[in-house]
């Protein structure tokens, strides 16, 4: 290896550590979930959802601290479509006086509004969206497997598999430690995860394999640190800009979004992580080598005549 090679960062000497970080957090993650359990928002676990209809548009702080003095406890207030027209969501069980409740007791606080209809989701529903959504991810990860599987090579369809499953044990399990509200909208963050880090983790095993074709010199090792290295500035760019459009998100979409855009900003920095660590450890432990990769020789090619060499297109792909 040249002066310069050696002078940059080997990602690969930390490998081991990584590999202990990675353990601990998917071990705590699971320990934190079998314990503590998600906090099932009424998607999952049926509520009423009460529509109003303003005379002028409210102040949604204001219609918030109303039903918290009110007694009430666990709910949701958003704009619905327009900015005089807002949904409230309670964890409650439905009946005929709770939304009559609610327009009374905001309009002892000065609203004039009036009530447009209200929808009451039982627990049966909520627990068949729980087996779907968990089904969801499961395919999710097995047609993943099975591209990069068919892509690639079958080893580097198992390291791309792991790191997905690797970031929504991790997102989970913090949301678990700190019972935020899961509802459809983390699942959908989810499901958005699984495509970044995939797409994060497809570059660089793009890059590990055209190096593997190409360098001569060099070890799995060296070339799978090459490879990170060639592809880093890259990642960190678009991690970076992702995140900046999170947060502005997070800080400004209100909150029928904040948790989705607080799951996807955990998933981004959990995938970029396991793109670098957890997707090339996996590479160094199967052991992945040369000859993983290369071109079958055709069938009746004579022993002296010279080796084929794979199509400029194939290195590209």
């Amino acid at each position: 290896m040249s002066d310069d090679q050696k002078q940059k960062f080997d990602f690969m000497g930390f490998r081991k550590i990584a590999s202990v970080i990675s353990i601990t957090l998917v071990v705590a993650s699971i320990v934190l979930l079998g314990v503590r359990g998600l906090n099932f928002g009424m998607d999952f676990t049926g509520g009423t959802s009460v529509e109003l209809e303003y005379a002028q548009a409210p102040q949604l702080d204001e219609v918030r601290s109303t039903l918290t003095e009110a007694g009430y406890d666990q709910f949701v207030v958003q704009n619905f479509g327009a900015d005089t027209i807002v949904l409230v969501r309670l964890n409650e069980s439905g009946n005929d006086q709770l939304a009559p409740e609610i327009v009374s007791v905001l309009a002892k606080n000065g609203g004039d509004l009036k009530l447009i209809g209200s929808e009451f989701v039982g627990s049966q529903v909520g627990d068949e969206l729980k087996e779907n959504s968990g089904l969801a991810l499961l395919i999710a990860l097995a047609v993943v497997l099975i591209y990069v599987g068919m892509r690639f090579q079958f080893k580097f369809g198992i390291a791309s598999v792991v790191p997905l499953a690797h970031d929504v044990i991790i997102v989970l399990g913090i949301f678990a430690l700190f019972q935020w509200t899961f509802d459809l909208t983390v699942l959908a963050a989810l499901l958005a995860i699984i495509g970044y880090s995939l797409n994060d983790t497809i570059v660089v095993a793009d890059r590990i394999r055209e190096n593997f074709r190409k360098m001569r010199v060099g070890g799995s090792w060296d070339i799978i640190n090459e490879s990170i290295h060639q592809t880093i500035a890259r990642t960190i760019n678009t991690s970076g800009t992702t995140l900046v459009v999170l947060l502005a998100l997070y800080f400004f979409g209100g909150e029928a979004i904040n948790k989705f855009a607080l799951a996807l900003i955990i998933g981004v920095v959990v995938g970029t992580y396991s793109s670098i660590y957890v997707s090339a450890n996996l590479l160094m432990v199967m052991g992945v080598s040369r000859e993983d990769l290369m071109v079958p020789a055709k069938e009746g090619a004579g022993e002296g005549a010279e080796e084929e060499q794979p199509p400029e297109w194939l290195d590209r792909m």
